[in-house]
């Protein structure tokens, strides 16, 4: 009977093993996956409809920086606030669409890069590029931007 009674006690702690290990995996993929992607492409159609600068300073996080040429890194909201100052966004449409996000496993940074298009409104020209915008989750549950910046040029296709 002792036999048994053993036997039955390391099959209840294997199976209260087997389970415990299994509860505990973290599979943040599967909770965040294209979570990116979409603030990525909400931030675009808020670029599309209400202009590019409001949409910068809406996705900002307080100490986001933005690397653009021929300028020196603008870091957080007011900065952003003081280089947008005197210039206007509404001869131009920018967009541009994520093509991959990454998020660590810690499910509080990651990345999206993609393609942005940057459209005159009175000729219709385009010109396009690449960009990589890095998000960090806020602790309202939110994704901002703390780095954004991009590349000009790609041939038309």
């Amino acid at each position: 009977m002792k036999k048994k009674n053993g036997f039955n006690l390391m099959l209840f702690v294997f199976i209260i093993l087997f389970l415990v290990i299994f509860s505990c995996t973290n599979d943040s993929k599967k909770v965040y996956d294209g979570v990116l992607l979409q603030t990525d492409r909400n931030f675009s159609a808020m670029s599309a409809k209400e202009g590019m600068f409001k949409a910068f300073l809406f996705y900002i996080a307080d100490d986001g920086v933005i690397l653009r040429n021929n300028s020196y890194p603008a870091r957080g909201r007011e900065r952003l606030l003081e280089h947008f100052a005197g210039r206007t966004d509404t001869g131009f449409v920018l967009t541009w669409e994520p093509l991959f996000e990454k998020i660590a496993e810690s499910g509080d940074l990651g990345y999206t890069y993609g393609i942005h298009t940057n459209t005159e409104k009175a000729s219709g020209k385009t010109t396009r590029g690449t960009y990589i915008t890095i998000w960090q989750k806020q602790t309202d549950g939110t994704w901002k931007f703390v780095l954004d910046t991009g590349t000009q040029g790609l041939p038309e296709q």
